[in-house]
């Protein structure tokens, strides 16, 4: 069944580099990045989850956990993450699942249900398409859904980005422009009325058009 944003993230029990891990409990009132790899010891992902060791700090500022899951099984990660840290100067600091039976990537509609039961086999080419980034909130619910080609390797400042946006529309009820930066100015959600703009906003806005209505990025 196909996921679309705003559709609950499917829940799982799974084994990680950090044990069992239940995920919706293991959400908790956090934020949550999960960002799937379709086999270890591959090049663009090796870069890949070393560059969001590094970043991690910046997603624990905004109450956002990180984890990852590849095709392969928790053994086969052990051994890459030492590969990791050595190419990539950065130490992963957050679980990455195993999912040798495809049960997380078919559950997130990242493998044609009908794929084989097993990781066993199957190469990188074989799970192209396990190479998506999740946003999902403290809600449960899907906040963003991006997948990538192999040979691309994913901007994980782009998410953390898109994140701040996302937290915003959540807290202050406004959404970001094209190119927003952390900082800039800021939306007013059309679902906001006038009359609770004023009392969400009371220093009022710029409006080029009734619809359009700019504000300073709320703190």
């Amino acid at each position: 069944m196909a996921l679309h944003i705003g559709d609950d993230a499917p829940d799982f029990t799974a084994q990680s580099t950090a044990g069992t891990i239940r995920f919706h409990e293991w959400i908790g009132d956090s934020w949550a990045i999960l960002f799937s790899h379709p086999k270890d010891f591959t090049p663009v992902c090796t870069t890949e989850l070393g560059y969001m060791a590094k970043l991690k700090p910046e997603f624990d500022r905004r109450n956002c956990k990180v984890i990852g899951l590849s095709v392969d099984s928790v053994a086969d990660h052990d051994r890459w993450l030492h590969d990791i840290e050595e190419t990539q100067g950065a130490k992963v600091n957050y679980p990455l699942i195993g999912d040798t039976d495809l049960r997380v990537a078919k559950l997130y509609d990242m493998l044609h249900p009908n794929a084989g039961g097993s990781a066993e086999g199957r190469t990188a080419a074989d799970n192209a398409t396990v190479r998506s980034v999740f946003v999902i909130g403290p809600d449960k619910k899907i906040k963003l859904m991006i997948t990538y080609p192999m040979s691309t390797g994913r901007n994980f400042d782009e998410v953390l980005r898109v994140l701040d946006s996302v937290q915003l529309t959540a807290r202050h009820k406004v959404a970001t422009p094209v190119n927003w930066k952390a900082g800039e100015d800021v939306i007013i959600v059309p679902a906001v009325k006038d009359d609770e703009a004023r009392e969400r906003f009371p220093d009022g806005w710029k409006a080029p058009k009734p619809y359009l209505r700019i504000v300073p990025q709320p703190r």
